[in-house]
């Protein structure tokens, strides 16, 4: 969450950068950090097949993007919720997700 919350601020509040390519961003590399947090962790993964483990973290994780960025938009677009509040509320229904999903399919 720090590294997703950190790279979004950075890239949005300093940078300038548009508010749903900065979530996308801050999401996508908090998701590569969490693929090894996982992997050595929570799931103490084994599987020689890296490659293929970390594609269908990837592809959970692009999901989970999906889902971020429709929750985010719901909020702040058409409930006119503030930003950083929405963020962390769709940041709790895809961490369930992502979980979940990846306790299923990835590292199952």
């Amino acid at each position: 969450m720090l590294i997703d919350f950190g790279i979004t601020y950075i890239t949005k509040e300093k940078l300038g950068w548009q508010k749903y390519i900065s979530n996308a961003t801050g999401f996508l590399l908090a998701a590569s950090s969490n693929y090894l947090l996982n992997r050595i962790w929570t799931f103490r993964s084994v599987n020689p097949a890296i490659l293929i483990e970390y594609s269908e973290f990837v592809l959970i994780a692009i999901i989970g993007l999906a889902i971020n960025t429709l929750i985010l938009w719901i909020l702040v677009s058409k409930l006119n919720l503030k930003f950083y509040f929405s963020k962390l509320m769709a940041i709790a229904v895809v961490m369930v997700w992502n979980f979940g999903a990846n306790l299923l399919i990835t590292f199952r």
